[in-house]
């Protein structure tokens, strides 16, 4: 089999696969009876198929838009159409199903509560009241919780700033020594290649003098042997 149409095979088991199992937790979202935490979870777990499946169709869409043969991508194209509607349909189908699970879970507990006497309502009350501040203060908590750890975070970065400055401070320092090292170095040398100038005058200048010294005893020793 071409190594494109087993990847092909693949990915449409993949979408019809993770369809499959949305289909079904959204019946079973339907059909739910128990308590909100329970229809939470399947909602939890039936948006992660659906992102599955999203993820699969878009692999099918990055395989059509790659794919040479122009019959076979306008095939492909019109598949990913197709199962993009799917999605749609399903996400329609899921939102409904929850509409309905919460509507199943309220009329449930709204006759459980029609049901019961007066004393055994006010207990129900108090014990949802008691579970509802109970819920508030673990939410509270956990806010409290993440915003320790942002603190923590943030005056860790602060610290680890805090560091990189100092480094960049005593390297700045070193670099002014060095560069006031190396103006002294080029002052010294000027002052050097000065002196050194000043010497080559004064020798050019004694040399001058010498040979007119020696060529004036040079005449004068030719006229005295002449005359």
């Amino acid at each position: 089999m071409d190594p494109e149409d087993h990847e092909l095979s693949l990915i449409r088991q993949e979408i019809v696969k993770y369809h499959l199992q949305v289909t079904a937790i959204i019946q079973d979202i339907q059909q739910c009876t128990g308590s909100l935490e329970l229809l939470n979870e399947l909602n939890a777990e039936g948006r992660a198929k659906i992102n599955a499946l999203r993820s699969s169709i878009d692999k099918l869409a990055h395989l059509a838009e790659t794919e040479i043969n122009v019959k076979r991508k306008s095939q492909l194209m019109h598949e990913v159409e197709n199962r993009r509607s799917q999605l749609s349909f399903v996400l329609s189908a899921f939102k409904k199903a929850n509409i309905i699970g919460v509507c199943v879970i309220d009329k449930m507990a709204k006759d459980e509560l029609l049901s019961t006497s007066e004393e055994e309502q006010t207990l129900l009350r108090k014990r949802r009241d008691r579970k509802g501040l109970v819920d508030t203060a673990d939410s509270a908590t956990d806010r409290l919780l993440h915003i320790s750890r942002a603190l923590a975070e943030v005056n860790q970065r602060s610290a680890d700033t805090l560091d990189t400055l100092l480094i960049s401070s005593d390297k700045v320092n070193g670099t002014k020594d060095e560069l006031e090292q190396q103006q002294q170095a080029i002052a010294q040398s000027g002052k050097l290649l000065g002196k050194y100038g000043r010497r080559e005058v004064t020798d050019k200048a004694l040399i001058a003098l010498a040979l007119i010294f020696f060529f004036a005893c040079v005449i004068y020793i030719i006229q005295k042997r002449v005359w």
